[in-house]
Order: structure tokens, then sequence, then C-alpha cells
């Protein structure tokens, strides 16, 4: 499949699984930086393929066949990532960077070989769960963003679901990365702020920050 097909697929499966996002053509046409009407026409395409349902007005949905291919766009991005982070160690900027270029240059065989080189990985420096080759995911614990965390709890960082380099910029900045622990202080929800402690410092987050931001209870780890 070309590269276009792929990235198609695989906004439309990273979207429906986000709380944020929806799957509609046009909201899929700016997150690849076409036209609504080319999103249009290449869903039109893939539906044809068998690839994804499509209705005019309604969100897109991936058939399984898509899903599937989308899923394995994911596990080789996913692997290129780890694989970038811990021989290279890139930031996290520029390991999804990277891999978004090399996950259409690599075939399931050489992402399996690397996957095994690094010791077969369940989650990429994102947080991100690594899917196998069929499709399925690791056994991922449960956890909430920070913009709904209860305040006064402390908390450990699983997850960072962005590919903004000011975001990854100021994570590091402030060891806000995956793994780190942190302590919610405060909810404010008129302002829709978040304060947390974490390193021995006191920040002030708004919601398009900590809404990007999955947690998990140290009760549960």
């Amino acid at each position: 499949m070309s590269v276009a097909i792929e990235n198609f697929v695989k906004a439309i499966y990273q979207y429906s699984k986000h709380n944020e996002y929806d799957t509609k053509t046009s909201t899929i046409a700016k997150k690849l930086g076409v036209s609504s009407a080319a999103a249009t026409d290449m869903a039109k395409k893939l539906a044809l393929k068998g690839l994804i349902d499509y209705e005019k007005y309604k969100e897109l949905k991936l058939t399984e066949e898509g899903c599937l291919m989308a899923l394995r766009v994911v596990r080789k991005h996913r692997i290129w990532e780890s694989f970038l982070f811990k021989l290279l160690d890139l930031s996290l900027h520029e390991i999804h960077r990277e891999a978004e270029l090399l996950e259409h240059q690599t075939s399931d065989f050489l992402a399996e070989k690397i996957h095994k080189y690094l010791g077969y990985p369940d989650f990429d420096p994102h947080g991100d769960p690594i899917p196998s080759i069929d499709g399925k995911f690791p056994e991922i614990k449960p956890s909430i963003s920070l913009s709904k965390a209860t305040p006064q709890t402390d908390y450990r960082i699983s997850r960072l679901q962005s590919d903004d380099k000011e975001f990854f910029d100021f994570c590091a900045e402030h060891k806000l990365i995956n793994g780190e622990l942190i302590r919610v202080e405060k909810q404010f929800e008129k302002t829709q702020m978040t304060e947390v402690r974490v390193n021995n410092n006191t920040l002030l987050l708004n919601y398009n920050f900590t809404s990007l931001i999955q947690l998990i209870n140290t009760d549960v780890l």
C-alpha cells in the first residue's frame, strides 16, 4: 500500500481512540494537511478497497482489514521509536519524527527482528502499547487523564499523547516523562488549570496540556 493510504488509515485509527477528536473527513484532512475534498476522495477509494466504512457527513470507521493495516503501521512506528530512543538517545520528538518516515519503509520481517533485538518491549518511550503482528495489545493498566486526576494524590506518568515538539520539549525540561512520579495538588475547575508537583517543582498547567498526559494511580502499581 502507498504511504498516503497507510497514513490515512492510521490517522482514523488514532483519532478513533482519542476522546478529543472525531474521525470526520474534515478532521482527518486537517491532521494530514490535505483538503477536505482530497480526504473525501481517499475515503471513497478506501471504502471500495474494503478498508473503511464511508457514509457522507458521518465519521469514518475502519473495517477489520483496515484496522489491522493501521495497527501494523502503528507497530512499526512504535518499534522504531523504541529502537531510536534506546540506541541513539534521541528526544521524544525526534524519535517520533524519524519513525514517521521509517514506518512506511519497514517490512513486517524487519520490524519483528528489531522488536526481538530490543527484548520485546510492550510499550514505546511515550508509554504507548506496541501491538503484535496480529493486532493484539499487551495488558494495559487503567489510567486517567491528568486533567481529571484527583487532587492530593500521587500518580505515575504512563503515557504522553502528542506529536508536538513544544509539548515534548516542555515535558523533558520539567521531567514530565513516562514513568515519573507526579503529585496532583489542585484542580481549578473554572479555569481548567491543574497544579502539580514533580521533581520538587510546582507547575500550573492548562487543559490543552493536561489532557495529553495519562497517569496511573500509585496504589494500583
